[in-house]
This record gives C-alpha cells, sequence and structure tokens, in this order.
C-alpha cells in the first residue's frame, strides 16, 4: 500500500515515472553542489544553490521514494485525524511540516550530528488511509509500517493524531518485542475509552500495554498537565510502572538532568519516541487540537531528544499538529525541526 502511495506522490510531482527535471535545475534532494563529502547518499540541497521555493514538497527536499529497501531510516507521513476528541486538522500536518521543513539545513552544530553523511535518508511518501474507518485506518498504518521496519529502516512519523501510534508500535514490538517508550505528551493517552469506543488518540498507550507491545519499566511519560476528572489522573500509569513527569516538574529548570536518568532508564534496549506537539506550551505551538497551558518549551523539547542520543532508538513520531489552528506555520515549523533533531539522535549518525 505504501510502495502505491508513494510512487503516485513520486509520479505526481515529477520524481518519478521517467519524469526529467526541469531544464537548469538541479534534481531535488539529489544536489551535487549541496556540498556533500558522499554524493552516494541522499543529500537535501542547499539553499546556496537551489532556492528554497523551488523543487518537490518532500520532507527537507529529500527523494520521494516508492520503497523503504536501501534506505536507513525515513520520513513517513500519515495524515489522520478522525481519532480526535476536539479539533481536528492533524490530517493536514505531514504536508505543512514538510512544507516547513524547506528552512532545515543538513548539519546540526549544536549536537555535532552528521545525520546525511552518516545514513541514507528519504520520504516515503504518505500512509493511505481510510478516513471513514478508524479501524482499517489502523491496519493501513501497521502493515505499512511492518514492512518499513523489516527492510531495517527506521521510521520518522509526521502525524496524524496520536492513534496513529498505536499500529505503528503494533509493527515496531513485533520486530523488536516490547519496546521502551519516550513520550512527550500534555496528556498520558491511557483512557479505556471513550463515546463505547476503545481506540482513538486518548487510548493508544492503553492499547498497547493490553497487547503487551511496550516494555512498562522503561516507559516515561514527560510534560504531563492539565485539568482531569479525577485528582489522582496518573493512577494507571503508575500501577503499570511507568514513570510520569508532570510539566509543574519541569518549570523553569533545564531537562538534562532528567535526562541522564531517562538513559540510565532505557539502557541499550530499543526505544521509542512519540512527540506530541501539545507537549509543548500552545504559546509556541498553537496549532494543535487538544492545547493544555503551562506546557514545556521548545528548549526543553530539544533537551529531551538531544538526550536520546547514543540510545537504541528504533522509530520516532511526532503527532498532533493542526494547521487550521496556526495559519502563520510556526507549530509546523517547530515539529519539524524537531523532526531533524531526532533524526540527529538516531543510531550509527555521525557525531563530530
Amino acid at each position: 500500500m505504501l510502495r502505491r502511495v508513494a510512487a503516485g506522490c513520486a509520479r505526481a510531482l515529477g520524481t518519478g515515472g521517467g519524469a526529467r527535471p526541469v531544464s537548469g535545475l538541479s534534481p531535488p534532494g539529489r544536489s551535487a553542489s549541496s556540498g556533500s563529502p558522499d554524493a552516494s547518499r541522499n543529500q537535501p540541497p542547499s539553499s546556496e544553490f537551489l532556492a528554497r521555493p523551488v523543487g518537490v514538497c518532500s520532507m527537507m527536499r529529500l527523494p520521494v521514494q516508492a520503497s523503504p529497501e536501501g534506505l536507513d531510516a525515513a520520513f513517513v507521513g500519515v495524515p489522520l485525524d478522525i481519532g480526535t476528541s476536539n479539533r481536528p486538522g492533524a490530517r493536514f500536518g505531514p504536508r505543512r511540516i514538510r512544507e516547513e521543513s524547506v528552512l532545515l539545513r543538513t548539519a546540526n552544530p549544536s549536537t555535532g550530528a552528521l545525520p546525511f553523511q552518516s545514513l541514507m535518508v528519504a520520504d516515503l511518501g504518505d500512509v493511505n488511509v481510510n478516513l471513514y474507518n478508524l479501524q482499517d485506518s489502523c491496519r493501513l498504518i501497521r502493515e505499512a509500517y511492518e514492512k518499513i521496519v523489516a527492510a531495517g529502516c527506521i521510521p520518522l512519523t509526521l502525524g496524524g493524531d496520536h492513534t496513529i501510534t498505536y499500529p505503528i508500535l503494533q509493527a515496531m514490538a513485533k520486530k523488536h518485542g516490547p519496546v521502551g517508550l519516550l513520550h512527550v505528551d500534555a496528556h498520558t493517552d491511557t483512557a479505556d475509552k471513550a463515546l463505547g469506543e476503545k481506540v482513538y488518540h486518548g487510548t493508544p498507550f492503553r492499547r498497547c500495554v493490553d497487547e503487551g507491545l511496550l516494555d512498562c519499566e522503561r516507559v516515561v511519560q514527560v510534560g504531563i498537565r492539565g485539568s482531569a476528572t479525577t485528582l489522582d489522573p496518573y493512577r494507571y500509569s503508575r500501577s503499570q510502572g511507568f514513570r510520569v513527569v508532570l510539566a509543574e516538574d519541569c518549570w523553569m529548570k533545564s531537562l538534562v538532568p532528567l535526562m541522564a536518568d531517562v538513559r540510565r532508564q532505557m539502557g541499550g534496549k530499543p526505544l521509542y519516541i512519540s512527540f506530541d506537539i501539545d507537549g509543548l506550551d500552545p504559546a509556541y505551538a498553537p496549532g494543535t487540537g487538544t492545547p493544555e497551558i503551562a506546557g514545556l518549551t521548545p528548549s526543553q523539547g530539544l533537551e529531551i531528544i538531544r538526550g536520546c542520543q547514543g540510545l537504541n532508538v528504533v522509530g520516532c513520531d511526532l503527532v498532533e499538529v493542526s494547521p487550521p489552528y496556526d495559519p502563520f506555520g510556526n507549530t509546523a515549523l517547530l515539529a519539524a525541526n524537531l523532526l531533524f533533531e531526532m533524526l540527529c539522535a538516531l543510531p550509527k549518525v555521525t557525531v563530530v
């Protein structure tokens, strides 16, 4: 399914099916003049040689590839929002994140990471979800990700509402067994059901526990906050062995010490990162469906992701970006940068 969709995107955008680049332009994502020391790997084109408004609207203007074969990592869109409980619009998240990613560059001077010198990376397009059937969409997502991880490719996902993490983790656990989870969010997403339904964006990690997809002693939830229906809304998470770090315990401080503890807790076993953009304060990320005041800052978000560098990260997602609620694009720009930081934190990335 993913292969057909990505191939369709490539044909529509002029990157496949024998299409030729416009005369006088380098093919997006493959510019030899981008300064890359390794021409055998895909390189986002430099704005020094290819103007930012030019080219395919893929993540970082990387090539759109139909298959995960031969890739070390790939960006994948999951444009689904029929699991939302409040404001919709996350189906448009992947497209807007890709649009804003044109501002990203290839190196990370803050961490010394050089991902495109280390990994073969591409954009695999979007999973062809069923916007009229949430259960069927979960099946389609799971099947697509089973193929991605079976190829040895680490997925970096552009959501989409948080429901999508459930079928993704089904695919992860099929290959890796129960995984550790670093979950940044305003909400624990461990409800059992709503309106009689057991699958929506408030239940993914409850369903993951039910199916044994998580190594519960290696689950950390950071940024949790907001009003609740009880005075102990974190009881379920803690009863499963999750570590719950409330937002107020993060106020006005660096999260580097926290991440040192998390690193020791995660060890060398497989780790999945799930980052809901509403973990950040809506002053920075207003374009989301269920905003909660007094959240994390972007710099704390960077500390969390950079704190994962060197860990056995097997997949990542950035979810719940709803562009209609941020017409200026700042939420999507922030999301694009966080996804780049996740790429930089992957195993085998050269750090100098």
